[in-house]
């Protein structure tokens, strides 16, 4: 099973990004874009792992989120991985509080504990909207237009989910394994 752990967007933010997303595919990018149930912040991937060991990986993300109080988070500006000048993944940013980075870590050094490498590059929060197709090109400044064409809409990070990536013929569906809520 393929495992990871994420906030769902919620509320006007989903409706923002479904929005965005809908107007994006309109244009003749070489992007294979996420579906819209799929919008999530990523906090720890842990990848391919057998499923004898989903309890010791949801205990680890109990442990790592005790503590945690909801979290007011806002969409922000689009942006690319690895840069803007060579997309492969395109995005909308996250505004989010200090708690949320400290949250990360946690979760990355509890996943450490129990076998599963910390992911190494920089947390930049962000919900994924599609990745440029292998040996295509995305249009320099391609997204630039678009920055203005939704809200920065709130919202409140209220859970926290362990999901399973299931790959189907439609794109990967994402079920949840584990809910923690962060109480108020």
């Amino acid at each position: 099973m393929r495992l990871f752990v994420g906030v769902p967007i919620v509320d006007d933010a989903r409706r923002e990004v479904v929005a965005l997303l809908a107007r994006l595919r309109e244009r003749e990018w070489p992007v294979r874009w996420v579906h819209d149930e799929g919008s999530h912040l990523t906090l720890k991937f842990y990848g391919e792992v057998a499923p004898e060991r989903l309890d010791v990986i949801a205990e680890s993300v109990r442990l790592a989120c005790r503590g945690t109080a909801p979290l007011p988070l806002r969409l922000g500006a689009l942006g690319a991985f690895p840069s803007g000048s060579r997309p492969r993944v395109l995005w909308v940013g996250l505004d989010a509080p200090p708690e949320l980075g400290l949250l990360q870590e946690r979760l990355e050094e509890t996943g450490e504990a129990i076998g599963f490498p910390p992911e190494g590059a920089p947390f930049r929060p962000h919900v994924t909207l599609g990745r440029v197709r292998e040996g295509q090109r995305f249009p320099r400044g391609g997204l630039d237009e678009h920055q203005a064409s939704y809200a920065r809409a709130a919202f409140v990070a209220d859970r926290v989910v362990l999901y399973e990536s299931v790959l189907t013929r439609q794109g990967p569906r994402y079920d949840e394994r584990l809910i923690v809520e962060l109480p108020a």
